[in-house]
C-alpha cells in the first residue's frame, strides 16, 4: 500500500512492517522510471527452464557463499551472503547487480529456507532480520531464515533523490502544500529528473515485478526447489506477484496484512486514511476507559478534542524539542505511526498527556525519528563492466527509503493523471479525503501526486496477477489494521482463486504475527507443518496490554 512520508526532518519516521509501518502508513511512495518493459509484461509461466534458456542460467546455477555479517551490531549467530542477478531481464547479458542477504541458520535438520519480507516498500531486510529476527526464531526449527535487501534498497544499489527528496517532502507538505497544484506538479517533474540522476541505472529496473523474478533466482541459489515465504504489507505484494510469475514454484507462502493489486493510489490513500481514523477511534475507546485518559471519558468529546487541537496547532505551532515548529500535522504524523501497534497505545496516551498539560512535544516526536536529515552523496557507482556490487553500510544514502518506497510505489502503478486532471480532481478528491477522516484526510491527500513526473509503471500486477493455479497460500487480515484494510485481504483472496485461504484475525495493529500468539501459532504451524487453519478461521483480540506497556 502507498504511505504518506512526514515532510518534517523532526517528524520523519517510515514504518516498516517489522516497523514498517506508515507505510508508512505501511502499509506503506514509489517511483521509478516505471517498470512497463517486456520484463513487467511477461506472461506468467512455468519459469526455470524457460529462463535459463533465455541466457539467465548463470544466474540460476550460483550458490552463495555465507560468512559473518560485518557492521555495527550485527548478530554474531546472522550470517551474511549476496546473489547476482540481471539489472535488465530483458537483456541478461548486460549489466548486474548484486543483492544482499542475511539468514539464521535452522538449529536442526533444514528442509531448505523461508524467505521474509518484512514490508516498506523500500526497508532493508538485512537490517530488520538483525533487529528483530529473534521473532522468527521458531521458524529455525525447520528452516534457514532468510531475508534480503530488494534491488534499489539499502545495500543492494540503493535508490536516492539526493537533494530532492527534502523537495519532494516540501513541495507536498501536508501543512498547505495543495495550495497552488500547478506549482507543486512543476516541483516534483523537476525533482524526478534529480531522482534518476542520483539513483543510477537500478531505476528504470525497480520494482515488485523485477524483485519477484530476483527471489526466483535467490530460491535456485539457496538450493530451494521451491519458494517458501513469509511476506508482511508490501511483501504481501510481493509475494502474490512470484505466485503469478512462477506458479509452479510456490511451496509454503504466507502473505500477512495483505496489500491491494488493483486499487490505485488515490483509493489506497483514501484506505489509509478511513483506517487510521478507525484506528484512532478504537484507541480513544481505550483511553476513555482510564480516568487518566488526557482526553476525558467521553470518547466522542475525545475525538472532537483531537480534531481541535490539530486544528489550532496547524493555526498556531509549538516549539518542537528540535527548535522547529510543531504543527497539527506534525502531530497526525506521529499519532499515524503509533497507531500502528496496539502495544504503542499507553505510551500515546502519556504523549498526548504531556502535549496538552505541559505543551511538551517530545513523547509524539517520540514515535518519529529525530532529527533526521538527508546529507547529499553522489550517485551510485556502476563500474566499467556494468555491474553494480553491494554498497557499503555507510554508503547507503540517509533517504533511501523514502526514495525507493516512492520508486517502487510508482513503478508498480500505472496511472499518470495529467496536470490538468489532477487540477480538476482537486476539490472533490479533498471532501472524499476529509470525509474519510477528519483527522488524517489532509495528511493523506497529496500522496495521490507523488508518481507525477515519472514515467508510467507496469500494467502487469493490476491486469494479470489473479487466477492463480498453485499451491494453497495462506492470508491474515487484521479487523483493525490501520495500513491494509480488512477488506484488502478478502478482495485479494477472491481474486487470487481457491489457492487463497484467509486467516481473520479480530486484533488491531498492522498485520498479525507480531501481535497475536494465535496468528503467530498458525503461521508457524503452517510453514513448519503444512497446517492449514481452515479458509475463514479466526484469531480472537489479545487480551493482553489493557494498561500496561
Amino acid at each position: 500500500m502507498q504511505a504518506k512520508l512526514e515532510t518534517r526532518p523532526s517528524v520523519r519516521r517510515c514504518a516498516v512492517t517489522g516497523a514498517l509501518g506508515l507505510a508508512l502508513l505501511g502499509a506503506g511512495l514509489p517511483a521509478a522510471n516505471g517498470a512497463t518493459t517486456a520484463t513487467a509484461a511477461t506472461t506468467a509461466t512455468t519459469a526455470t527452464t524457460r529462463d535459463a534458456g533465455s541466457g539467465l542460467s548463470r544466474f540460476y546455477d550460483q550458490r552463495i557463499k555465507w560468512s559473518a555479517c560485518e557492521g555495527t551490531d550485527m548478530p554474531k549467530d546472522l550470517q551474511c551472503g549476496k546473489v547476482t542477478v540481471p539489472l535488465d531481464y530483458a537483456r541478461p547479458r548486460g549489466g548486474t547487480l548484486e543483492l544482499a542477504l542475511a539468514r539464521y541458520r535452522a538449529t536442526g535438520d533444514s528442509r531448505g529456507s523461508v524467505l521474509l519480507n518484512f514490508g516498506g516498500p523500500g526497508g532493508s531486510g538485512v537490517s530488520e532480520l538483525a533487529a528483530g529476527g529473534k521473532e522468527f526464531m521458531h521458524l529455525t526449527n525447520g528452516y534457514d531464515v532468510v531475508s534480503f535487501d530488494p534491488r534499489g534498497v539499502g545495500r543492494s544499489s540503493p535508490v536516492s533523490c539526493g537533494p530532492a527528496t527534502l523537495k519532494i517532502m516540501e513541495a507536498t507538505d501536508g501543512d498547505g502544500g495543495m495550495g497552488d497544484p500547478e506549482d507543486v506538479l512543476k516541483r516534483l517533474r523537476d525533482a524526478a529528473s534529480e531522482c534518476a540522476k542520483y539513483s543510477g541505472p537500478v531505476l528504470p529496473h525497480i520494482g515488485t515485478v523485477d524483485a519477484a523474478r530476483d527471489m526466483d533466482v535467490m530460491r535456485r541459489a539457496l538450493g530451494d526447489d521451491r519458494l517458501n515465504y513469509l511476506g508482511f504489507s508490501y511483501g504481501t505484494r510481493l509475494g502474490a506477484v512470484y505466485a503469478a510469475r512462477f506458479p509452479d514454484k510456490v511451496g509454503r507462502m504466507v502473505l500477512d496484512g495483505v496489500d491491494t493489486l488493483t486499487e490505485p493510489l488515490a483509493e489506497q490513500g483514501l484506505a489509509g486514511a478511513r483506517g487510521q481514523q478507525t484506528a484512532l477511534e478504537n484507541f480513544l475507546d481505550w483511553c476513555a476507559e482510564d480516568i487518566a485518559c488526557p482526553l476525558g471519558q467521553d470518547a466522542r468529546e475525545a475525538r472532537d478534542q483531537v480534531e481541535r487541537l490539530v486544528a489550532s496547532l496547524d493555526a498556531d505551532p509549538v516549539p518542537s524539542a528540535f527548535g522547529e515548529p510543531f504543527t497539527g500535522q506534525d502531530m497526525v504524523g506521529a499519532i499515524g505511526q503509533a497507531l500502528y501497534s496496539r502495544e504503542l497505545w499507553p505510551s500515546l496516551e502519556r504523549a498526548l498527556a504531556q502535549l496538552l498539560e505541559d505543551g511538551d512535544t517530545r513523547g509524539l516526536e517520540g514515535f518519529s525519528s529525530g532529527g533526521v536529515t538527508f546529507p547529499v552523496r553522489a550517485p551510485v557507482p556502476v563500474r566499467g563492466d556494468g555491474t553494480a556490487g553491494l554498497t557499503d553500510e555507510e554508503d547507503v544514502p540517509m533517504d533511501n527509503l523514502p526514495a525507493a518506497l516512492m520508486a517502487i510505489n510508482c513503478a508498480d502503478d500505472p496511472d499518470r493523471p495529467t496536470a490538468a486532471q489532477v487540477t480538476a480532481s482537486l476539490d472533490r478528491l479533498r471532501a472524499r479525503y476529509e470525509d474519510a477522516s477528519p483527522v488524517f484526510g489532509r495528511y493523506r491527500l497529496t500522496q495521490v501526486l507523488m508518481c507525477y513526473g515519472r514515467p508510467r509503471g507496469t500494467d502487469y500486477i493490476r491486469d494479470d496477477v489473479k487466477d492463480l493455479d498453485t499451491a494453497r497460500m495462506l492470508l491474515v487480515g487484521t479487523r483493525g489494521d490501520p495500513a491494509t484494510p480488512y477488506r484488502w485481504t478478502t478482495e485479494t483472496a477472491d481474486r487470487l482463486g481457491p489457492s487463497a485461504v484467509v486467516l481473520d484475525n479480530r486484533g488491531e495493529g498492522h498485520t498479525g504475527y507480531a501481535s497475536s500468539k494465535c496468528v503467530h501459532r498458525k503461521v508457524d504451524d503452517f510453514l513448519l507443518y503444512g497446517s492449514l487453519p481452515p479458509d475463514g478461521s479466526s484469531c480472537g483480540p489479545e487480551a493482553a496490554g489493557d494498561r500496561s506497556d
